[in-house]
């Protein structure tokens, strides 16, 4: 077992691990942290993204004892310090970007990471970047015109496909 310690949505932890042990897997039973969520374990589906220093990550992808000293954020911490929602989460709902909501907290968060390097992305750089999420039941559409609101931008002329 390993001792690690990091930081989680602004808040010190820390845990003893084994080697193998993933981050998601640290996050979801040691910190009870379970709004990231494991859908395929093979880095394809994008539901376990988490922030790390800054970063979109797939904690599926990671080990825990690479996140020794780092900051992390989870979906749990999206929200804003008085429990509304953020300005993402909130567009997600407004713009119906979710239907079962397994892969909205991974879509959230590689939202939120793309709206932090590109506050005004196009249409086609939101679709190219979701390229690593996948979503089974809403198509996509709402999902991207959830961010270009997130974003500020005018969502009326997006075309659903």
């Amino acid at each position: 077992m390993t001792g690690i310690s990091m930081v989680v949505n602004g808040r010190a932890v820390s845990g003893d691990v084994e080697g193998r042990t993933l981050l998601s897997s640290f996050l979801r039973d040691d910190l009870r942290l379970t709004g990231t969520h494991v859908g395929c374990d093979t880095s394809q589906c994008g539901a376990c993204v988490v922030h790390v220093n800054g970063k979109a990550v797939k904690a599926c992808t990671m080990f825990a004892v690479e996140a020794d000293g780092a900051e992390v954020a989870t979906i749990e911490g999206e929200a804003n310090a008085d429990g509304s929602l953020s300005v993402i989460q909130q567009a997600f709902q407004d713009h119906h970007g979710l239907q079962c909501g397994f892969c909205t907290p991974g879509m959230v968060m590689s939202a939120a990471a793309l709206l932090k390097d590109n506050p005004k992305p196009t249409e086609t750089e939101v679709r190219d970047y979701l390229e690593g999420n996948i979503c089974r039941c809403t198509g996509y559409h709402n999902i991207v015109k959830a961010i270009m609101a997130a974003s500020g931008q005018d969502v009326s002329a997006i075309a659903a496909e």
